[in-house]
């Protein structure tokens, strides 16, 4: 999927004797977004926004040992030993000698002809790690001007972690101007070397450049533009993760202390074996404790007492990538944690005062947001028509930001229908769900529209579904809906010779709170990796008799 990007300029970072001003280049092709204001909080902004860059770079992907170096070792001890036994025959060894000489010189002879053929690719490669290196900067940072704040928002290399940094206008002393939006910027990787020179002795000022959108025809070759083809699981990952933060989840606090003890277990131990999962272990009313496989160590974290009202565990892998909060225990109040399950991904949210700093983990870090984590399927599906979805968009347009309860009454319709409605902008790329202050928020992704059919089916699970639905192949067996409004269905899927049983459980906002199914894939995946198939085809027909 390419996207075009033009740049005037590149960002940079100034600093003087008692002052340092940083300054991103916005992409000029999109709706003019700028915005200029004074830094008051420079530590805890230097420390959030170089965590934000620790998620940028982050790739734990597994990566194999370069064996080159040990393999021509192997050779040359063979070789050796060749010679040791070839010499045992004095004439035999005298050839060995002559044509080793003769080898030698020929090596000799063939790496002066090609050295200037090994630095030439040397430098090419050099220059294409560099090229490409840069592009995941300027591609991954996106920065949203809101009336309340401003926030960046990123995605790891390796796709499974999230990160968004969001400041109040209470961070700033100054705010000169601005204008709301959302905007790509121009992040080069040299850049975080001069974050790292914030000091709070030295006047900071963060903008926006609004003169990047001053068009002048002379001035054309100031504009930098790029085209990058950026793949599908990089935008695909970031619609899931705004899908996945407005699903319901266990939340509760941890103590900065407590986050530190984490970090420490990690830092001083290295698995070499599974199962390396964290088990959070939640009684009501008791503190959190924090389990690490497979040593059995335990964190009691004394200062951070678990206020739900059932006893839950709850397993999470993929914890190293937890180490990218280490920066923010110095400057943070408390960490906010959301748990969506076993296996499931999580949330964590820094308290840093007037700003927060989110870090979503997909399930397990080979498990990235885009392969096999289909949340936007779990999201709420109440069938809206396109008009109210336009009326609640353009309403919620109006302030930027506003609670789904809020909009609801202002617009004087179900809360179903604006979270159904929402969701779908979400899933377009469109608004994203902010977990600090549980509020909705306009975020456009791309200047142009996604191409949602292309980024829809990641995997033909909704498609047979679709399919089951016009085979007339589904049937509602059993409905219930109890006092709290959570709805049970039963059905019956027929496919080819076989006959599945799905169970799904709905709760009052159309989210799936509970499935089962019969068939292979779910009895193998669980709700891991989406609904199956046949669950959906089960809401699906729910939806259709509702109509």
């Amino acid at each position: 999927m390419e996207f075009n990007y033009n740049y005037k300029g590149i960002s940079t970072v100034s600093g003087q004797g008692d002052r340092t001003q940083m300054s991103f280049s916005p992409d000029v092709s999109r709706q003019p977004t700028y915005f200029r204001g004074e830094l008051r909080q420079n530590i805890a902004f230097r420390e959030a926004i170089s965590a934000l860059h620790d998620v940028v770079v982050s790739d734990l992907r597994f990566k194999p040992k370069d064996k080159e170096a040990y393999k021509a070792w192997a050779a040359q001890r063979n070789e050796i030993d060749w010679q040791l036994v070839a010499a045992q025959r004095q004439e035999v060894a005298d050839k060995i000698k002559a044509l080793q000489a003769e080898l030698t010189d020929l090596n000799r002879r063939s790496s002066e002809r090609m050295s200037g053929f090994y630095r030439a690719t040397a430098r090419y490669f050099e220059y294409l790690y560099q090229k490409d290196r840069d592009y995941w900067f300027v591609l991954d940072p996106v920065i949203t001007v809101h009336p309340d704040e401003v926030f960046f928002e990123c995605f790891s290399q390796d796709e499974s972690s999230y990160g968004r940094l969001g400041a109040s206008y209470e961070v700033f002393k100054h705010v000169d101007e601005f204008a709301c939006g959302t905007t790509n910027i121009d992040y080069s990787a040299a850049l975080y070397d001069e974050f790292q020179k914030i000091r709070s002795y030295k006047r900071t000022l963060l903008e926006v450049d609004p003169s990047g959108f001053e068009v002048q025809t002379t001035g054309e070759s100031n504009y930098k533009e790029v085209k990058i083809d950026l793949p599908d699981t990089w935008v695909r990952g970031f619609l899931q993760v705004s899908s996945a933060m407005s699903l319901p989840a266990i939340r509760f606090d941890l103590h900065p202390t407590d986050i530190y003890n984490i970090c420490f277990v990690l830092r001083r131990r290295k698995e070499k074996q599974g199962p390396r999962s964290m088990r959070y272990i939640l009684k009501p009313n008791e503190p959190v404790r924090v389990v690490f496989e497979p040593w059995g160590t335990e964190v009691i974290c004394s200062r951070s007492i678990y206020e739900g009202n059932s006893d839950r565990t709850i397993r999470v892998w993929g914890r190293r990538r937890l180490l990218i909060l280490e920066r923010l225990i110095p400057v943070a109040r408390k960490f906010t944690v959301h748990l969506l399950g076993n296996g499931m991904p999580s949330f964590y949210v820094a308290d840093l005062e007037d700003m927060s700093f989110t870090l979503g983990l997909s399930g397990w870090t080979a498990n990235d947001w885009a392969k096999a984590s289909n949340f936007d399927l779990l999201a709420p599906r109440t069938n809206v028509d396109d008009g109210t979805k336009r009326q609640i968009f353009e309403a919620l347009k109006q302030n930027w930001v506003e609670a789904p309860e809020a909009l609801a009454t202002r617009l004087r319709l179900d809360r179903s229908v604006v979270l159904s409605a929402l969701s779908a902008y979400t899933q377009a790329g469109r608004a994203i769900y902010d977990l600090n202050k549980q509020v909705y928020r306009v975020r456009e992704l791309t200047q142009v529209p996604l191409p949602m059919e292309k980024l829809r089916f990641a995997s033909d699970r909704e498609a047979n579904a679709s399919r089951f639905i016009e085979q007339n192949a589904v049937r509602i067996t059993h409905s219930n809906i109890d006092t709290f409004g959570t709805q049970s269905l039963q059905g019956e899927v027929r496919h080819k010779n076989q006959t599945f049983l799905p169970v799904v459980t709905l709760d009052r906002d159309e989210r799936i709170v509970h499935a089962e199914c019969t068939c292979n894939w779910h009895q193998q995946n669980k709700l891991f990796k989406g609904p199956c198939e046949h669950i959906l085809a089960l809401r699906m027909q729910r939806d259709l008799a509702n109509r």
